[in-house]
């Protein structure tokens, strides 16, 4: 069984997950150009459009997130860090990749990006550590 605050990271990384996957199946032109709503456009300043590219991006996050949520909803820790593992396949290369470009983006952004992205490495690493819940087995239990 999940310990609570595991379902709270999942359900946390699961709706930043959901609406970073939205957005880009519901407006890839926007997202294109505006990701991630508050600074500049940080896809945009990385390289030409490319709606394959952007509609693929959103379906990934889509999945990963509904995984992410259904992972808490369910509550066993087998399936927690099962997604949590996966979540960690996807955001550790994402990371790795911006990690090493980011200079043409002006510093405020440079912190928010991989700030943000490190998030997304660290919250799942965190679900893999916190320890499942024990079930308690009374001996006074009668058949």
């Amino acid at each position: 069984m999940q310990r609570t605050i595991t379902r709270i990271l999942l359900i946390l990384l699961g709706l930043y997950t959901l609406v970073q996957g939205l957005w880009p199946l519901l407006d890839p032109m926007g997202f294109y150009q505006d990701f991630p709503g508050f600074r500049h456009g940080w896809v945009s300043m990385d390289g030409p459009y490319n709606e394959h590219f952007i509609i693929d991006f959103g379906g990934l996050s889509l999945a990963l997130g509904a995984m992410l949520v259904g992972a808490a909803v369910m509550g066993t820790t087998a399936i927690a860090r099962l997604v949590a593992i996966a979540a960690l396949l996807f955001a550790v290369p994402h990371l790795v990749y911006h990690v090493g470009h980011v200079g043409h983006y002006p510093q405020l952004d440079q912190v928010l990006i991989i700030g943000g992205l490190a998030v997304t490495v660290l919250l799942p690493l965190v679900v893999l550590l916190v320890p499942g819940r024990r079930i308690e087995v009374s001996s006074t239990a009668t058949p």
